[in-house]
């Protein structure tokens, strides 16, 4: 009888045990999302264009906007994206609490402009200027009000990064995610410019 050797040869594995999250897929993935994001306001901004004339004897933006409130908002949120980026800064220092507090100043700002935007919204519907009123108006509160949700969701976000920062600190996972924060972050920044011009200024100005 020929002698049996034993197989020592490793088991297949089927699955890993170590991170093999895939270089750059994240940012690229995030990304994508940013891109069809885009595509949202492209069409809202779109829209804005077409009905944002359309006031049916109702009040018009000269009638209705008070530019140095929007104004205040304004800089409320471009405040947040600069404190945002000092928090960027104190990651790449590996510094945990100065990361934790500017990622607090952040959110205290985004809480800020989303309650001067709630309290426009409540003003307009209380002087009979709700979304029901015009298609100007319909058109602005669907545009304004989707950019507040972003935000909103943005300020969840960015709470609940802070929770995972205190819990274990600034890993390459947290680091990841933050990144992604950022872009999200700064790409309503751009929006709200967008929305500040083509919406406030334009509808008072022009």
């Amino acid at each position: 009888m020929s002698d049996h050797t034993v197989d020592t040869a490793e088991k297949p594995e089927f699955y890993l045990t170590e991170d093999h999250h895939p270089e750059n897929s994240t940012n690229l993935g995030f990304w994508l999302y940013l891109m069809s994001d885009c595509l949202i306001f492209a069409v809202l901004f779109a829209t804005h264009g077409v009905l944002g004339r359309n006031y049916a004897a109702g009040p018009s933006p000269a009638d209705l906007f008070d530019l140095p409130i929007v104004a205040l908002n304004t800089s409320m949120l471009l405040l947040s994206s600069i404190t945002y980026g000092f928090a960027m800064l104190q990651m790449e220092r590996n510094a945990k609490a100065e990361t934790l507090f500017w990622l607090g100043v952040t959110g205290l700002f985004g809480a800020a402009f989303i309650g001067l935007e709630l309290y426009e919204f409540i003003h307009l519907i209380h002087e009979g200027a709700g979304p029901t009123r015009s298609a100007f108006l319909s058109s602005f509160f669907t545009l304004v009000g989707t950019h507040g949700l972003h935000v909103t969701f943005g300020i969840i976000w960015l709470i609940t990064l802070m929770v995972q920062v205190s819990m274990h600190g600034l890993i390459e996972a947290n680091r990841r995610r933050l990144m992604c924060l950022s872009m999200f972050w700064h790409f309503l920044d751009v929006v709200w410019i967008g929305v500040f011009s083509f919406v406030y200024l334009l509808g008072v100005l022009g």
